[in-house]
């Protein structure tokens, strides 16, 4: 058990230069073997679902070079042998993605039947099946793993998704690109990351109508040549910085080249009286003297923060905004659309002294103005639930530990040296 020794209680303030997004490096890796040329990826985060990857392609076959210290990688896959075979790491779920390009590239791939993530609740893969079914492969359990067969070159298929899943508009959109004609996919995700995805296909030669809609259309090709790519700054990164100032009283600015991402995001600060401004490729929040829910212009109504699927607030981003919420006075109503296990976490927050009602499975009321105490908290296996503990951690004066925070290193692999910069005296501990 890994755990964050945290000694709370000043203003942090700084700026922060933060690291990739894991939801966007993630997928654009899995698509590298769709092409043959070398592929050079720039500011590559270190983060355990990274190494897991090259690893497997190291295994595969690949030429693979990274340079963790230069954030810089190197791929080849023109050295993957004939007849090479493919069973996918079961530790993390991105591995469902790499499914199209080793379909494209070796006919087969093998997926172990539970296929592990954040503890978020069900993520069924019954969407990929259907997206790969679409595009004409075979799936079928053989054991212990759930095989994927490409018989014959794929043809163009349009679907129309129940659910804008992020993974399944990614998966079909890189499947897309080497069927034959042109697919579409209705009702796509159209978060930053998977953005992100169609710019780096776009780079690699792939033609893609309606990026950033929830209706893509792909073209099919023959040939996708190599790129030098230099991945965006996280947005989830960004709006936690942010969040670190407004929670401690602080002053935090961050680098930011997308702050038209940020619209919505900057609303929801503003609802717990903090605002945010965008100058010069950065994006600052200096901390108001205190937190305080805006009412509602309709008065008898809580003020809510609702997370969904792009462009509403992203759940990923939600726990940043429920320690907001335990700080700041009045009551505000947060409500998680997408995951049922997303706010089981919120018994921790009373161990601090935070006074929560969960109303059921998606609706969690903060009432949030109480002082705090240092505390022992517990995070589940969810990334930002555990960098939200350490959010309120940070905010009180004394020691508090965030037990099982190992999580915050699967997408941020320099958050606790940069928030120890901002002021903070935070430490690993085993």
């Amino acid at each position: 058990m890994t755990a964050l020794l945290v000694r709370g209680g000043p203003r942090l303030k700084g700026r922060i230069e933060p690291s990739a997004n894991k939801n966007a490096v993630l997928p654009v890796l899995c698509a590298t073997l769709l092409s043959e040329a070398p592929i050079t990826l720039r500011n590559v985060p270190e983060i355990t679902d990274v190494q897991r990857i090259v690893t497997f392609f190291g295994e595969l076959g690949s030429t693979v070079d990274w340079k963790p210290e230069d954030k810089l990688l190197h791929i080849d896959h023109s050295t993957i042998p004939v007849g090479a075979k493919a069973t996918l790491p079961q530790a993390m779920r991105a591995s469902i993605m790499m499914i199209p390009g080793l379909l494209a590239r070796l006919g087969e791939a093998r997926l172990e039947h539970e296929v592990k993530g954040c503890t978020l609740g069900a993520r069924e893969i019954d969407p990929h099946v259907e997206v790969f079914r679409a595009f004409g492969a075979e799936v079928s359990h053989e054991g212990k793993n759930i095989v994927f067969r490409q018989n014959c070159k794929a043809e163009a298929t349009r679907m129309w998704l129940e659910y804008a899943s992020v993974t399944t508009t990614e998966n079909f959109i890189i499947s897309a690109l080497t069927a034959r004609g042109t697919s579409q996919i209705v009702n796509a995700a159209c978060e930053p990351h998977v953005q992100e995805l169609c710019s780096f296909l776009e780079k690699m030669g792939g033609k893609l109508m309606g990026k950033g809609t929830s209706m893509v259309g792909i073209e099919g090709t023959d040939r996708l040549t190599g790129v030098d790519y230099t991945f965006a700054d996280d947005f989830h990164e960004i709006a936690t910085f942010l969040a670190l100032a407004a929670v401690t009283g602080g002053d935090i600015a961050v680098r930011n080249g997308r702050p038209d991402h940020f619209m919505l995001i900057d609303r929801t600060f503003e609802k717990f009286g903090a605002e945010v401004k965008h100058e010069d490729g950065w994006s600052r929040l200096v901390a108001p003297e205190k937190l305080v829910v805006k009412d509602n212009f309709t008065s008898h109504l809580t003020v809510k923060v609702e997370a969904a699927p792009w462009p509403y607030i992203p759940a990923d981003l939600l726990p940043i905004f429920i320690a907001l919420g335990v700080k700041a006075e009045g009551q505000v109503m947060f409500w998680n659309k997408v995951y049922e296990g997303g706010l089981t976490w919120h018994t921790e927050l009373s161990l601090f002294g935070a006074h929560t009602l969960l109303c059921d499975p998606h609706r969690l009321i903060t009432f949030g103005g109480d002082r705090l105490v240092p505390g022992t908290v517990t995070s589940p296996y969810i990334i930002r639930v555990a960098i939200a503990l350490l959010m309120v951690a940070a905010s009180i004066d004394g020691e508090s530990t965030i037990l099982d925070a190992d999580p915050i290193r699967r997408a941020h692999p320099n958050f606790v040296p940069n928030i120890d910069a901002l002021g903070v005296d935070v430490q690993w501990v085993d």
